[in-house]
């Protein structure tokens, strides 16, 4: 309630709040499944500014996590995380790293898991305690054989990482972890003592992937997936950058489809303008023909196991029925669960939900954020503490323009403009 009353997708809890996804969701439950059995997915979503794409892959990603995934969310911009670098989309990864147990950055939690299963299963053969060192590192070597191909400073750092923690020597073995993570400007004496060398690149970052996804999957996680939001902002950025970004991300689709990162499950979105548009997908062929859809038909009809969705976008009668599904959670947790209902009736949500559009140009598309900030900050929590308060009498709907994002902004200016008719 928290994030709705800030105008902010929550975190947590989606179930609670998806509306429309029913027709998704067998989909993309078996896409998980396909994962967490060694297969690996890529997915794109489209949708208009305001249709619920973060919602969407926020929701898929917390479907993941009950079932054993790793998750992380992007968001890809220019200046903070440019796709054409992905040695800085492993970093982004990384640093939002999260699982069912452990908050972002993961990572030091499931690396330090993995040296404790290799242990547990060294121990499982038969084993001595003194011979447990080099039977780990044995093990270690034959789990990430396949990555040393790509990346063989993956398993060098990994045992420069346990050799400082034996020794004692947390400092270093900080330092060691951040160099795996991606991070630079770690101290030339860890890295040296690590047996690595340089920076993490461009090519690198897809062996380091590699690895991360195996010692997910020894861990006992089903695997992980990775959201690239705002892909969109590609459209933005001068056009040898842009050109870069989308080449990455055609490289990026045809690594997933070779097998080559079992475990993952990888999502971008975007909209419309940045999939058909002259200045997106289209301008990089091979990208627009792995990512051809056909959207000509009735909506109905959408594959949802295609290789690209779309989000249907929200309709008054969806927006209300959202409205109503906040409202009964809103009113579990108060202390006049009844009030709250009786109050904020199922004719008021729609008079609101009609009233919030109407101030947005009349599309509702772009209304949910603002109507349930409305709803909860302006109408439900004045009902929960002010026993006279009847929003029919003492609320009138007002938007500011500070308090609204840009696409908000435009659809709300659509009817400022005076036509001759």
């Amino acid at each position: 309630m928290d994030a709705l009353r800030r105008g902010a997708v929550p975190e947590q809890g989606l179930d609670l709040l998806a509306t429309g996804l029913d027709r998704f969701t067998p989909a993309l439950d078996e896409e998980l499944e396909t994962v967490a059995g060694g297969g690996s997915i890529f997915k794109a979503v489209r949708g208009e500014y305001g249709s619920g794409k973060t919602f969407f892959t926020r929701w898929l990603a917390e479907r993941g996590k009950a079932r054993g995934f790793a998750v992380c969310e992007i968001q890809v911009s220019e200046n903070e995380t440019p796709l054409h670098k992905l040695e800085t989309v492993y970093r982004r990864l990384i640093e939002r790293l999260t699982t069912a147990a452990f908050p972002p950055s993961a990572l030091q939690q499931v690396v330090d898991s993995w040296f404790y299963a290799l242990e547990e299963d060294a121990l499982a053969d038969g084993v001595a305690e003194d011979a447990l060192a080099d039977a780990v590192d044995s093990l270690m070597s034959a789990r990430l054989a396949e990555v040393s191909r790509h990346a063989p400073a993956f398993a060098a750092a990994l045992r420069g990482y346990r050799q400082a923690l034996e020794a004692g020597d947390d400092t270093s073995a900080a330092a060691v972890l951040a160099w795996l993570g991606g991070q630079p400007h770690v101290s030339a004496a860890a890295r040296k003592a690590a047996g690595v060398r340089g920076d993490l690149d461009h090519f690198g970052a897809l062996g380091f992937l590699q690895g991360l996804l195996t010692i997910l999957r020894d861990t006992g996680h089903a695997g992980l997936v990775v959201v690239l939001d705002e892909v969109e902002t590609l459209q933005r950025v001068r056009s040898d950058a842009r050109d870069k970004a989308l080449n990455a991300l055609r490289q990026l689709i045809d690594e997933v489809h070779s097998g080559r990162f079992p475990g993952l499950y990888l999502v971008i979105t975007g909209t419309p303008a940045f999939y058909d548009g002259p200045q997106g997908v289209q301008r990089l062929v091979p990208l627009a023909q792995r990512l051809a859809t056909d959207f000509s038909t009735d909506p109905r009809f959408d594959n949802p196991r295609a290789v690209q969705i779309r989000l249907p976008g929200f309709t008054g009668e969806r927006l209300v029925q959202l409205g109503l599904k906040v409202r009964d959670l809103y009113a579990a947790g108060a202390g006049d669960p009844v009030r709250i209902r009786e109050v904020a009736d199922e004719a008021y949500i729609g008079d609101l939900a009609k009233s919030v559009g109407g101030h947005l140009g009349g599309k509702v598309g772009v209304a949910p954020r603002i109507f349930l900030k409305k709803l909860v900050g302006d109408v439900l929590d004045r009902i929960d503490q002010f026993e006279e308060f009847d929003p029919r009498i003492h609320y009138q709907l007002t938007v500011s323009r500070n308090e609204l994002t840009d696409v908000e902004r435009n659809a709300a200016a659509a009817d400022d403009i005076a036509l001759e008719l």
